[in-house]
């Protein structure tokens, strides 16, 4: 029974620096070696743990967490339940001079907890890209979603971005936002700095028409921004995030009445995280997430449950650089070189796979605007049944890149897409 319980884990001048956050690769624990653990919020230190308590009154669950805090030398640190899974989480501190496997045995023996698991750490998977000058934002244009905005905007649609934060200011997607929350210890503060979230809301929803910057897949989606993941530095390229944030900011938006989940991040295998991901299918949610095409191996975690749309970067002519990697039916939508959002108003070039993902979830809205009644698993079968082919030399796994005038096309019922 231990054992069974025990679970291991980018319209005017570029400003700003080139962001290439993709998603959540993971770094082993969560924290980093070179700062100090001072400087790191709470939920992202290393050498933590996360219980999720066995059934029990609620009130009997202060006092197991002291229990299991005296019996095995731990320091609590957190506590906080999961709503949409019905379960209470506590995160202990392992001293410094214990081993956290073998307090991980303990504990996962031990008849008060229901499983445990290291707090482990995603973070960023993207490259920088350098060069200033590259085609203006191609991506919309190559899955054909200026076209399919005949048909639909993603108007009234809710998308639930978990990610960094997003910049709220930003004149082209403030109007967009419709709620942002912070799971970071003091990570409201730094929100309007952050870079990754706003480039993934701006692919997925910058306001249309405006005379302002870009426009999104989905120009009247709403973004719920869901800050999970941080910046260690503002102008530090990659952030992590744990599966205490994590999880904390899925659950939030799954009780956020949102109908589609981006996640642009990647990592270890995550018991917790998994169990919320399959609720947020079960309660209707589509769940789109980003390969890690680097910095880990393949697909890499959420993108290689079959619950989700996993979603790996292809390039202007359609063709995907990425390793080979075991599972089937994994689109592909533009990720390289993609003109967005950035903080302070401005706008840069990004690539990776985070970007890819954000260009299906604004898809899906699309889709879900016309026919809110579309369960995840229809969803998932309409975009790769309209698929249009990536180049060759591509990953067997990609079954194609999305088009989403094809999808709407298909959902309509119109005899033609353009």
């Amino acid at each position: 029974m231990g054992a069974a319980k025990l679970v291991a884990r980018r319209w005017g001048a570029v400003i700003a620096i080139a962001l290439a956050l993709s998603g959540c690769a993971a770094l082993g624990t969560a924290g980093g070696a070179a700062e100090s653990e001072a400087d790191v919020p709470a939920q992202l230190q290393s050498r933590q743990v996360i219980v999720t308590l066995a059934p029990a009154p609620p009130e009997r669950w202060a006092t197991m967490r002291g229990e299991l805090a005296r019996a095995y030398g731990l320091r609590p640190v957190g506590a906080f339940p999961l709503e949409s899974i019905g379960v209470e989480c506590a995160v202990f501190q392992v001293p410094a001079d214990r081993s956290v496997d073998e307090v991980l045995t303990r504990l996962a023996a031990d008849p008060r907890v229901e499983t445990v698991q290291p707090n482990q750490s995603f973070s960023g998977l993207a490259g920088v890209h350098d060069d200033p000058y590259g085609d203006m934002q191609y991506g919309a244009h190559v899955i054909h979603a200026d076209v399919a905005h005949r048909w639909a905007t993603g108007r009234g649609v809710r998308v639930a971005v978990v990610d960094t934060g997003v910049d709220t200011t930003h004149p082209d997607l403030r109007d967009r936002i419709v709620k942002s929350v912070s799971f970071v210890q003091g990570g409201e503060q730094t929100v309007n700095e952050d870079s990754h979230g706003t480039a993934v809301a701006g692919v997925i929803a910058a306001v249309a028409d405006n005379h302002i910057g870009i426009f999104g897949v989905a120009p009247e989606a709403q973004i719920v921004a869901a800050k999970a993941c941080w910046h260690r530095r503002p102008e530090e390229i990659r952030a992590v995030c744990s599966s205490w944030t994590l999880a904390k900011a899925v659950d939030f938006a799954i009780a956020g009445d949102v109908r589609v989940l981006n996640l642009s991040l990647g990592g270890p295998a995550d018991a917790l995280l998994q169990r919320l991901i399959e609720r947020a299918g079960e309660r209707g949610i589509t769940v789109v997430a980003a390969v890690m095409d680097q910095g880990g191996p393949a697909p890499g975690f959420p993108a290689s449950l079959d619950s989700v749309i996993a979603v790996v970067a292809s390039d202007q002519d359609g063709a995907v650089h990425a390793p080979p990697f075991a599972r089937t039916g994994v689109l592909a939508a533009p990720g390289v070189d993609v003109l967005s959002t950035a903080p302070h108003g401005s706008f840069d070039f990004r690539t990776g796979s985070s970007l890819a993902a954000a260009h299906v979830s604004g898809v899906v809205a699309l889709l879900l605007e016309r026919d809110p009644h579309l369960t995840p698993v229809q969803v998932r079968a309409l975009l790769l049944s309209t698929a249009a082919p990536v180049a060759a030399g591509s990953p067997a796994a990609v079954a194609g890149r999305v088009d989403a005038c094809a999808a709407l096309a298909k959902l309509v019922g119109a005899p033609a897409c353009r």
